[in-house]
This record gives C-alpha cells, structure tokens and sequence, in this order.
C-alpha cells in the first residue's frame, strides 16, 4: 500500500515574524531613503538590504513609499490606551508622562525620536509619496483615539465630542513630531537618549497647549 503523501516545505510564519519582517523592510528603506532619496531607491535594493526578494517586499507592502509605516505607527495602540487610562483631573501631560518614557519604554518615542527617522519625516516635506504615508498614519490613528476617549468620558462610540477632542489631540502630536525633526539640527553627533528627551520636551509642551479642550 502505497505511503500516506503530506505536504512538505516550510512552516508558515508566524505573526510575530512577519511583524519582525516588515520591520527589517522599513528600517532598510529608509535607510536608503535617507542616503539616496526615493527616486533612486528600488525594491530590489530594499529586498537585498534585509536578504529577500524585491517580490517579497511587495507582498508585505504596496508601494515603496508605504514600507516606513512600521516605524511610523509603532506607538498608535500605546497612545489610545494612555488616553484610555487618563483620569479625570489628572493633566494630559502626566498621563503621558514623556520624560520617563523617553527614558524607559522605547514603544512610544522610539520612531519619531530616532535620528534617522527624524530625517523621514523632514523627507516627506519634498517627498509626496512619504508625506502621503505620514499623513495616513494619523489619518488611521485617530478613530482610535476617538474611542478611546469615548469609554473614557462613558459617551457613545460615535459621539461628537471624542471626536473633535481626538481630533485636537492628533493635531497637537503631528505637530509636535514635525517640529522636533524640522527644527533638531541634523548632527549625527546627537545621540539617541537626548533626541529622544528634545522629543519628549515638545510633546509636553503640545499636550500642555492642547489640553485645555481636552478635559
């Protein structure tokens, strides 16, 4: 009797690899973003950076330009569950509590406050294709936000009022980010721990300004 046939090959990847994928795909393009600018960046060049294919690259993101995302949206889930969590009376700014995040959780400001992506976001004020990018990443948090504030303040999911506040509260980040990296001079001589304190310091300074219409 002939043996039972199965099927051979490698095992599929779990979700936490393919996160570590997409991740190793965003760190190399922007890399090359950075050093050569998009134009002159192909996904074959980003494929052989992280050692797969230019098709493999494709599979996990559409354009080349969509493939910082990871770098860009890594802290959106940890930001609605702070605002999630902020009591009442308690100020914007210590809920969020930059400073000793800068200095302990990475989650929150490891992207915008990494010196490299700092010079992402300065790209996308000639870039439309990563400017695109970095707008929809806000675009996609602030529904988030909305809800979060929403359970917070026990309103409806599809009330008004959360969504202007979120609104504000996005506004007031995006702001922020731009700020630190349009006016953080580009010296490579800055390390990583005071890049991300000069993030946190315009992050408070944006919630503290923002605050008021948000309590």
């Amino acid at each position: 009797m002939a043996a039972a046939s199965g099927r051979t090959g490698r095992p599929p990847l779990t979700e936490e690899r393919r996160a570590e994928i997409r991740l190793e795909i965003a760190r190399a393009a922007l890399d090359l973003f950075v050093a050569q600018g998009v134009a002159a960046t192909t996904g074959e060049q980003i494929g052989r950076a992280v050692g797969i294919s230019a098709r493999t690259v494709w599979r996990y993101f559409p354009t080349k330009e969509s493939c910082v995302r990871p770098l860009l949206t890594a802290g959106a889930g940890l930001v609605a569950e702070t605002l999630r969590q902020w009591r009442p009376g308690q100020p914007l700014d210590e809920a969020f509590d930059f400073e000793r995040r800068a200095a302990e959780d990475d989650r929150l400001l490891a992207a915008p406050a990494h010196a490299t992506v700092g010079a992402l976001v300065r790209l996308t004020r000639t870039e439309p294709g990563l400017r695109a990018v970095w707008l929809q990443t806000y675009d996609e948090a602030e529904p988030a936000f909305a809800r979060a504030l929403a359970e917070r303040a026990g309103l409806p999911a599809d009330d008004l009022r959360p969504a202007i506040q979120a609104a504000m509260f996005n506004a007031a980040l995006r702001a922020a980010v731009e700020h630190h990296a349009w006016h953080a001079a580009d010296d490579t001589r800055t390390d990583a721990a005071t890049a991300r304190a000069d993030l946190a310091r315009v992050l408070r300074t944006a919630l503290t300004t923002v605050a008021a219409g948000l309590s």
